[in-house]
């Protein structure tokens, strides 16, 4: 019998490298605190497996490959079309905002053979939980498997054409001496469920919790070695979740899939513009309608300003949805090139919904919400406005006007204010039933609006 060896390494849990010893800072990342130990042992062997070389002629003559329609048009959006066989996808949120339920509604929409590993409930709690969201049974199997190797057999006996891993973090590969959910743990069986996608031809789907700050846990190392990262945002205040793609492979990155959440589980939000809207605040000061665009989705957003007297010596500045440095930019660029004191006055900037955008072409809308309220003078509810505002007080060109304008036109509004560099002869050609009013420079918008 061959001796078993150990080897003793340090795994750093930002960058995912391993280090034969100790160090406060990662030499990689650079990251403090973030290097932890893991022991590896020679218990398995794996056989390799040689796979011959093929001319790329040969491959685009064959099947690239069918996509897996999951019976959710939002989520085909976002993975770009459907589920790609072969294909590794990490899905991420914060607890309770209802990753475990999308996956259900995925297994339930594909229509085709489908294992549900979850290594966190039981089979009966998912059982319930899949007939309160009236999940169809038909071909769909769970497993309250947790060791890795168990999970490989339950796949090669079942043979599914889709695979649910809720969650790494619970996942533990008994070769290893450590603890579920350590940096090793994950980097481990990431890399075995990855090849196991490769070789088997299969869609596997990972769901992975987040930390504090928002970003997946566990090693970086398991968002590179995916071919997808997903992310479902949303909150407690709101009854609407966002399914967003931070990575994709096979699609578009920063796509965006809205549903809203009900008794029944998710339910697709076709016009997520109207949803956003649906409360607007009309003949009040301090509100304009922006245009934004998430991945290739126009979605029509109303930007809230409120500005006061400041109460204490330092004014206040807080923000929601948007980027705090580029709001404190954009009162700069309102005091110093358009003459309006804000030093005194405290500013509260809100994206209504929920929605975060770090899109520069909302600073146009924000800048002139800003100016309404300090001024105290209303919008008129037909128009959108958009458009990047630098230091010098243009307005610079934004990416994409048409699609912004088409949704616009499609709620009923009338005007728009944009880049006068954004109006293109494509743009001109649409003949789009809204009237257009080129601007050069922020003051020129306020002339407008005023």
């Amino acid at each position: 019998m061959a001796n078993i060896r150990s080897k003793i390494a340090f795994l750093c849990s930002s960058c995912g490298d391993d280090f034969p010893k100790w160090n406060g800072q990662c030499p990689s990342c650079r990251e403090w605190g973030t290097l932890s130990e893991f022991r590896t042992t020679n218990k398995r062997v794996r056989n390799v497996i040689e796979r011959e070389s093929r001319s790329l002629n040969d491959i685009l003559s064959g099947d690239p490959g069918e996509r897996l329609s999951t019976g959710l048009k939002e989520v085909d959006r976002v993975l770009g079309g459907g589920l790609l066989s072969g294909s590794l996808i990490l899905l991420g949120g914060n607890p309770g905002v209802g990753k475990s339920t999308l996956a259900l509604h995925i297994c339930s929409g594909l229509k085709r053979k489908a294992l549900y590993i979850s290594a966190e409930e039981s089979e009966e709690q998912v059982a319930l939980r899949a007939k309160r969201l009236k999940i169809n049974p038909d071909n769909l199997f769970f497993s309250g498997e947790n060791d890795l190797d168990g999970i490989l057999n339950h796949l090669e006996r079942i043979q599914p054409e889709m695979l649910i891993v809720d969650s790494i973090q619970t996942i533990m590969n008994s070769g290893l001496d450590s603890l579920p959910g350590s940096p090793s743990q994950i980097r481990d069986c990431g890399q075995r469920l990855l090849e196991t996608a490769k070789h088997k031809n299969v869609a596997i789907l990972i769901v992975g919790h987040v930390t504090k700050e928002g970003t997946i846990a566990g090693p970086k190392m398991l968002e590179h070695m995916v071919d997808t990262v997903l992310y479902m945002e949303g909150d407690d205040r709101y009854d609407h979740r966002m399914l967003r793609s931070a990575k994709n492979r096979f699609g578009a990155t920063h796509e965006v899939g809205i549903f809203q959440m009900n008794e029944t589980g998710l339910e697709e939000v076709k016009n997520p513009s109207e949803m956003f809207l649906a409360e607007r605040s009309v003949d009040v000061a301090g509100t304009t309608i922006y245009p934004s665009l998430e991945g290739t989705r126009p979605i029509l957003v109303e930007v809230q300003a409120l500005v006061t007297n400041a109460n204490y010596g330092t004014p206040q500045r807080n923000v929601n949805g948007f980027d705090y440095k580029r709001l404190g930019m954009l009162i700069a660029v309102l005091e110093k090139r358009m003459g309006l004191a804000m030093g005194t006055k405290d500013v509260f900037v809100n994206l209504v919904g929920g929605l975060k955008v770090d899109d520069p072409a909302l600073d146009l809308s924000i800048i002139s919400s800003i100016a309404s309220s300090t001024m105290d003078k209303t919008v008129n509810k037909g128009v959108v406005l958009c458009g990047e505002v630098g230091l010098a007080g243009e307005v610079r060109s934004i990416n994409r006007i048409e699609h912004r304008l088409s949704e616009a036109q499609s709620l009923g509004f009338k005007m728009a204010l944009v880049p006068s560099s954004s109006i293109s002869k494509s743009l001109k050609k649409l003949k789009l039933d809204i009237e257009l009013k080129p601007i050069s420079y922020v003051k020129d918008a306020f002339k407008l609006l005023f």
